[in-house]
Order: structure tokens, then sequence, then C-alpha cells
């Protein structure tokens, strides 16, 4: 087996170690090893990774999940989570996007699924300030690659702060595209108060502004408002949306629900 295939395997194991855990609220490695087929060696690795990640926490006898505030935001967890939804998302956004244009990506996994497809639109400037799209795009000869800087951080594995504020108003984009953790049929939230300070200088940096959001984050609200859904030129959900909430908010903006199939 290839290095690749191993790494792939000890995702996807790790991710159905997540979401037991957060399924359950708790196991015990046995529960994990027999969970998995693999050793309780193999799993007291998987849970020390998933600890230093900060997507577990670990107590005598088990592991629990961290609260939402945590496991939610962190990047290593959103990679993995409703992969085909973004993925339907980043297609749909790919047609507000023509050569010659700026966008500025915040540090959503859903951006990450459209940077992906940015090299075969043409020549593009693409602002972001997540790690994993600028090693995307880093050797995309025909993206121009501007990165906002400020303080790192290991959960979001992006650059926020102050620094990273002052940097995003000094961009006026053509498109901002963004996500965020939830929303209701009139706002949006998220529930960190520093990236919301973040994405709101993003959505004001860009003159249409894009929101993906995946079913699991529609009929949603987190500690935070972020903005109003009439603040987003458009908005592109996956299915299934409660039709009336659905109604609601496509009194506001231009709502679009994207087939996954």
């Amino acid at each position: 087996m290839t290095n690749q295939g191993k790494r792939a395997t000890r995702q996807q194991r790790q991710q159905q170690i997540v979401d037991h855990v957060v399924a359950h609220g708790d196991a015990t490695a046995a529960d994990l090893a027999e969970l998995t087929g693999v050793s309780l060696m193999t799993v007291h690795r998987d849970i020390t990774e998933l600890v230093e990640r900060g997507v577990l926490r670990k107590y005598h006898g088990g592991v629990s999940a961290q609260p939402s505030t945590v496991f939610e935001s962190s990047s290593d967890y959103r990679l993995h989570s409703h992969v085909a939804d973004k993925n339907a998302l980043a297609k749909e956004a790919l047609k507000f996007i023509t050569p010659g244009m700026s966008l500025m990506l915040d540090d959503s996994t859903s951006a990450l699924a459209l940077a992906r497809l940015l090299p075969q639109v043409g020549p593009l400037t693409v602002v972001t300030n997540y790690r994993l799209i600028t090693e995307e795009l880093r050797d995309a000869e025909n993206i121009r690659l501007m990165c906002i800087g400020g303080e790192y951080s290991r959960t979001h594995d992006s650059w926020i702060g102050l620094p990273a504020l002052e940097m995003v108003a000094g961009f006026s984009v053509d498109l901002t595209v963004l996500s965020t953790s939830a929303m209701t049929a009139t706002m949006t939230f998220h529930q960190e108060q520093e990236i919301v300070a973040v994405k709101r200088a993003m959505r004001d940096a860009g003159a249409r502004r894009v929101l993906l959001m995946d079913q699991s984050k529609v009929g949603r609200s987190a500690l935070h408002r972020l903005a109003g859904v009439e603040a987003f030129d458009h908005v592109l959900l996956t299915g299934p949306v409660e039709s009336g909430l659905l109604a609601s908010m496509g009194k506001l903006t231009d709502v679009r629900v994207v087939d996954t199939a």
C-alpha cells in the first residue's frame, strides 16, 4: 500500500472515530478498536492525534467530544464532513466566476472545494487567509495568489486577528465567497467572535457576495450573529431544506438549492 493510501485509511478511520464519539458523547478505546477493526495500540495513536488537533478530549478510561465550539471549528474535522455537499456547492459557485476576476475566499472547507476548481477557469486573482487554499493554488500558474497574514490559528489552519482584519480592509475584489457555521431564515451565525470579524471584513471587501451552506448548517443558530441573509447577493444551499424556511430566505436574496447527485 502506498503512503497516500495509508494516510487515506487513517483519515477515514479517524473520521469514523470522531463521528462515533460525537454521536454517543464518549467512548472507550476498546469500543473504538471494535468499531474500526484495528488494534488498541493503533486506536490509542489515533486518539492522541485527534486530541492534539483539538477534536476530541481524553479522560481516564476513554475520550469524549470537545464542545461544538471546538470540533465544528476544527479544519481537520470540517475537511471530512459533508464532502459531497461542498463539492456540489463549489461547482455551482464556479458559475459566478469568469477569467480575469479577483476573488476573496475565506477559511471554510467549502471555499477550499471551490479553490480546487479555479485553475480550470483561467487567469484569476485569489486572496485568502486559509493555508490549505494557498497550498492548493501555489503551483497554479494562471492564479495570482495573495495571502492574508496575521495570527495563525491552528484550529482553523488560517490567519486571523487584527493584522488580518487590516489586510482584508485594504482589498476590493469582484467576488467574495464565504461559508459559516449556521443560518436561519433571516440571519447567519458563527460560534467564534474573532472569526465573525474576519468574515464580515471579507464580505465587505467584495462587490458581490456568495454564501455556501451545506444542509447541516441550515435552520440552526450559533452564539454570534454574522450578518443578515440579505447581506449576501447569492445563497447556495444543499437540500433538503424546509420549504417555509426556503421561502422566507427567498424574500431576502437569491437562494439556490444545489443538487448533490
